[in-house]
């Protein structure tokens, strides 16, 4: 039997930081499986650019200009899904935040609150706010952006993996809670990316060495399918494989 090339087909994905990089790349890509892509990011005129391509390739997308520091524009997001849809198929967990390496020492407190408001908050308030919307859905799928940092302790990117450590450890409770619904919820590391940010955290690396945004989301639209059936886990794209995480000692 063939494969379907539309497996998202009146799906309703929602894809955070998705102006540029991977999360526009994943967008486009959920575009092209068929499913109507809710896409947030605060530059307008990257979603403006994202709705071209999505309409290019006979896609149709909503496009919401949304800080992830607003956690009050983040539920008002979802009771605006809610009333639209009555459920959200795809939820995708993409924007981050870096700030400048530094020396714990050194790191401003509004930079350290902003890192964690982004990375971790606003994901939790994501989980909280579209967890109804998700378990709506005959096949709900979350998937949160991480890194291989999280892991690491890595000098002067101590706020960032902090970060993610913690996104790591909210997004496989989270699939814990969810073991016994039809929800499932993963982990995705890109590792080094053809991204801004990698630009700016390693500008010594030369970025024709690393793979695009493109050819990493290729790899995550399968964890956005129905037939995904991993669950707490998290895919490492370097690897090509799924990670085991560490029992504790």
């Amino acid at each position: 039997m063939a494969e379907n090339p539309k497996p998202l087909i009146d799906k309703i994905a929602l894809v955070t930081g998705a102006s540029r990089g991977i999360g526009a790349a994943l967008a486009l890509e959920l575009a092209k499986a068929g499913a109507h892509i809710v896409a947030t990011a605060r530059t307008v005129g990257g979603l403006e650019e994202l709705d071209d391509k999505i309409k290019a390739e006979g896609g149709s997308a909503t496009l919401v200009p949304l800080d992830m520091k607003d956690s009050d524009g983040i539920t008002r997001l979802a009771l605006a899904l809610n009333e639209r849809y009555q459920r959200v198929d795809v939820l995708v967990g993409n924007a981050g935040m870096l700030a400048t390496p530094s020396p714990l020492g050194h790191i401003e407190p509004k930079i350290w609150d902003d890192v964690m408001a982004i990375n971790v908050t606003a994901n939790w308030q994501l989980i909280r706010t579209f967890d109804a919307l998700l378990q709506r859905s005959d096949a709900g799928r979350a998937v949160f952006v991480t890194s291989g940092i999280a892991s690491m302790a890595r000098p002067y990117f101590g706020a960032y993996a902090a970060s993610k450590s913690a996104l790591d450890v909210l997004v496989r409770t989270y699939a814990a809670e969810c073991a016994s619904t039809k929800v499932r919820a993963n982990l995705f590391s890109p590792g080094q990316t053809r991204t801004r940010m990698m630009a700016t955290a390693f500008p010594g690396v030369d970025p024709q060495t690393l793979p695009t945004p493109e050819d990493v989301v290729k790899t995550i639209v399968p964890l956005c399918l129905p037939g995904c059936m991993e669950n707490g886990r998290l895919y490492d794209f370097r690897a090509g494989k799924f990670l085991d995480f560490r029992p504790p000692a």
